[in-house]
């Protein structure tokens, strides 16, 4: 085997972590890294069933590879409900991510769209994430919310704070998540006193069981909705242009046929897969695919070690191809936590792609790409490059 890694490991996902993943998938069960006390699924198969019986993997126990470090607070998220609650929360919010209500947002996506490529110039380098990627989903979801436009700024500071607390908690980052969650209460009583039509009134108003939520459970309701809409979308994105820019043949396939972007997306969510994955934990004594799982032994679910599965997606499945068929990705997950924004993430990245192939039928890579150091996020700090028309 290649240099040994710990599969939790937030340098795994700052560099390449495909030829590693390529050897555990190799493998024919799961994996067990006992430096880091896991279990290790990495093929679709195995993800998939893993998700498909909440009963004996639940998340309740912890989803992130730091949860394992502190002490879990009771619906700090609906990351970590388990059913049959879970459907009860998670049905509160579901109209308004309905494919009918976010049609209706179509225009103002592009025209944020738009606005955003109109300050890019043509031939000339930019950064592509604070300049794109960043302010398309956080603008989209802050209005959602119902942020006002003055607040935004603030929210991508809050929100990447949220990420790297997930890897590693600091003072720093969570004075920062406290900050967050005190704007969202001041926001909160603003919207009870006179609701608006947004995600923060439909949760202030809203009932579970007959009952008002509490205060605790809208906050990291809100938490969730901000960093979930804002982080997947933000990392879909940069991982698209980052493809297209190194793969010319690709990219001029698909300005040569506009009708392929659909299933382009869908490729850049498997290629790309924003989230490495997820923790469940036993919750009796179970064997399943070869391994002997006690009560309360975890296993993370890494995503995107599934979504190059060549069982699944072919033996060219670490290549990005636009006219792939990719429909059988876990991007988003799988099972009852399947991502809430999944239809908003596709067409917020639909209309970009879109709007981008309409301006520019070159993007070339203009220096090395910088990911994030995380060991939950797939994240794209850095990504030079020039459009050009």
């Amino acid at each position: 085997m290649t240099q040994r890694l710990r599969i939790d490991d937030p340098a795994l996902l700052s560099g390449d972590p495909f030829p590693f993943y390529g050897e555990l998938r190799s493998r024919p069960g799961l994996w067990r890294d006992e430096d880091a006390d896991l279990w290790v699924a990495t093929r679709i198969e195995h993800v998939v069933a893993i998700s498909r019986d909440p009963a004996t993997f639940c998340s309740s126990r912890g989803v992130l590879p730091s949860d394992r470090q502190r002490t879990l607070t009771p619906r700090e998220s609906v990351l970590y409900i388990d059913p049959p609650e879970h459907a009860k929360y998670r049905k509160l919010v579901q109209p308004v991510f309905a494919p009918g209500r976010l049609r209706a947002l179509e225009s103002r996506v592009r025209e944020i769209v738009r606005g955003l490529l109109d300050a890019i110039e043509p031939g000339r380098e930019v950064d592509f994430v604070p300049a794109f990627s960043v302010p398309l989903p956080l603008v989209v979801i802050a209005e959602m919310l119902g942020i006002p436009s003055a607040d935004r700024e603030r929210f991508k500071a809050w929100s990447d704070a949220v990420i790297e607390a997930g890897t590693r908690q600091t003072p720093e980052n969570m004075a920062q998540a406290m900050e967050l969650l005190g704007y969202f209460s001041e926001v909160l009583a603003i919207r009870r006193a006179d609701p608006a039509d947004d995600l923060i009134s439909l949760l202030a108003t809203g009932e579970v069981d007959g009952e008002r939520l509490e205060e605790f459970d809208i906050l990291m309701f809100c938490m969730s909705l901000l960093v979930a809409g804002n982080e997947t979308t933000r990392n879909l994105v940069s991982h698209g242009v980052h493809a297209l820019s190194t793969n010319p043949a690709e990219l001029a396939a698909l300005v040569a046929d506009r009708s392929l972007v659909p299933r382009a997306v869908e490729e850049m969510l498997r290629w790309g897969t924003p989230i490495a994955g997820f923790l469940r934990t036993a919750t009796r004594e179970v064997e399943v695919f070869g391994a002997r799982f006690a009560e309360g032994d975890q296993v993370l679910m890494v995503y995107a070690a599934a979504n190059r599965d060549p069982a699944v997606f072919g033996d060219d499945a670490e290549e990005f191809r636009v006219s792939r068929d990719a429909s059988g990705h876990v991007a988003f997950g799988f099972g009852e936590h399947f991502c809430l924004g999944a239809v908003l993430a596709r067409m917020e990245a639909r209309i970009a792609f879109e709007e981008i192939l309409a301006r520019f039928g070159r993007i070339e890579p203009a220096g090395p790409i910088e990911r994030l150091s995380s060991n939950v996020m797939r994240g794209v700090v850095r990504l030079p490059v020039v459009l050009r028309a």
